[in-house]
């Protein structure tokens, strides 16, 4: 059997405790966002990378283990051939490590938030490792600090090991389950303009879902101005067609995601893609769309 499938099957059967910590861990990020009202967006919109445009989770994970990885390798070397250079190498690696972790934690709680089923079970294991790994290498810190260097080291060695089959998983939860990934990223908008609806079908504040070349575009008619945008959310898929307007954005149905109606942007996450944009005409009473650029 294939490792990852091995894995997934092993994760599926712990569902009966993972599932009700994720219920409870979601309905409790739930309140917090409820009550917190434009303070907790604001939060979350940094944690998810709104401001960056790009998932900050990833970009975290990358210097958590990274450190985590020098540290492990100078550890190592320090073993064979003790060195007071590795000795600092390795501690100061594990506390970089140990800071980024925390940021890596925060951001990776708020991206799960918004998965289900697989994908939660999947992402708070990976995510109960990642605590584990960086409550192991706290503690290793600890003992070197208190000059239990040999204890530290193999604590340390032993959090690498749980920190690498969690980064295993995040592998999985990007490429196996599309988590994080731009979901419009594969779209290819009309060159030239397209005819794809007769003016007067689109009515006002409604949106309305059509096809250009074989790309969903959803169009929106507000204050007389139509504007286009790609149908499917760039954060997990949820269909635009079925929004609701909100101060010039559209919000989607499935986690609240807003983007701006004349060019796509992303206003409030969890998105942290764009939506692609299109130009728009009315030519012979036909609405017409290509894509910009």
């Amino acid at each position: 059997m294939m490792p990852g499938k091995l894995i997934g099957e092993m994760i599926e059967r712990q569902r009966f405790w993972l599932d009700p910590l994720g219920d409870a861990l979601g309905n409790l990020i739930s309140r917090w966002k409820a009550t917190g009202g434009d303070n907790a967006t604001q939060v979350l919109d940094f944690l998810h990378g709104v401001w960056l445009e790009h998932p900050q989770h990833p970009a975290l994970t990358d210097a958590t283990i990274g450190a985590w990885t020098v540290g492990f390798l100078a550890d190592a070397l320090d073993a064979a051939a003790p060195s007071e250079n590795l000795k600092q190498c390795a501690d100061g690696s594990i506390a970089l490590g140990v800071i980024s972790g925390l940021g890596t934690a925060a951001t990776g709680l708020a991206d799960w938030h918004h998965l289900g089923g697989r994908s939660r079970r999947l992402g708070l294991m990976h995510g109960v490792l990642n605590l584990s790994a960086l409550s192991l290498y706290t503690a290793a810190l600890a003992l070197r600090c208190a000059k239990r260097r040999s204890a530290g080291r193999n604590l340390a060695m032993v959090a690498y090991g749980v920190a690498s089959v969690s980064a295993y998983l995040g592998g999985e939860l990007v490429f196996g389950a599309g988590v994080g990934v731009n979901r419009g990223a594969w779209e290819r908008p009309a060159k030239d303009f397209v005819a794809v609806l007769p003016e007067g079908e689109l009515e006002e504040n409604t949106p309305r879902r059509v096809t250009a070349n074989g790309a969903s575009v959803v169009l929106v008619r507000r204050y007389g101005r139509i504007h286009a945008l790609a149908e499917t959310c760039s954060h997990l898929g949820g269909p635009l067609s079925q929004a609701h307007l909100k101060e010039g954005t559209i919000v989607c149905p499935w986690h609240g995601s807003q983007f701006a109606l004349d060019d796509g942007r992303v206003v409030h996450g969890p998105a942290t893609f764009p939506q692609t944009a299109y130009d728009v005409r009315v030519k012979d009473g036909q609405i017409e769309v290509r894509g910009r650029g």
